[in-house]
């Protein structure tokens, strides 16, 4: 089973309608009972880090996520729901779910602010989830904060807006993205192909 977290914060149906495309048949949930048992894991997220934490706090789903991350299943992060995997995070001086070392941070008054549209991903590391993207591919950015990443040794990919920051990160089966891989195009279903395949899942 697919598990597609739903905390009423999420762009919920691109990232459905994304992996419907591919195949799969996911399956929306708030149920901390279905994120534990899904073979795969993935928690979307535009919006305010404040109330999606607390409605995945008041939910439960906070706790499961750590559960099936601490397991090494299968999970992807997008954007907002990227961010939240960090310690804490400067929208709100708030903690976040301390499942990955570093801050998350705002993007320096001089740049405009958000971070909207298509920039390159260059590739730090060779991963299963990036077979078949060229280095220096395009993905499609919403963002006004990003990671300030602890641990540089699970950078995955970087991208300059001013500042170079991790759009993503790769440990383990734990995966994420600070841009939209279903808003990117054919690279970015070609991401979450991948994404489904090393997690031994078949369409």
């Amino acid at each position: 089973m697919i598990a597609i977290i739903d905390y009423g914060a999420s762009n919920l149906l691109s990232v459905t309608n994304a992996v419907i495309n591919l195949g799969y048949r996911p399956k929306v949930t708030s149920s901390a009972e279905d994120i534990l048992k899904a073979n795969a894991v993935l928690l979307p997220g535009v919006g305010a880090a404040g109330v999606a934490l607390k409605k995945l706090r008041d939910l439960h789903m906070a706790d499961a996520i750590a559960e099936v991350t601490s397991r090494d299943r299968p999970f992807l992060g997008i954007c907002l729901g990227y961010q939240v995997l960090f310690s804490s995070t400067e929208e709100g001086n708030i903690k976040c779910l301390g499942l990955l070392p570093g801050k998350v941070v705002r993007f320096p008054d001089t740049l405009k602010v958000p971070h909207m549209g298509w920039n390159q991903v260059h590739q730090c590391t060779r991963h299963p989830i990036l077979d078949g993207i060229s280095d220096g591919s395009n993905f499609y950015f919403v963002h006004s904060y990003y990671p300030d990443v602890a641990d540089r040794s699970i950078i995955a990919g970087e991208t300059e807006y001013s500042v170079t920051f991790a759009s993503m990160i790769a440990r383990g089966n734990l995966i994420a993205t600070q841009f939209h891989p279903e808003k990117s195009g054919d690279n970015g279903l070609k991401l979450l192909a991948n994404f489904f395949r090393f997690a031994g899942i078949k369409s």
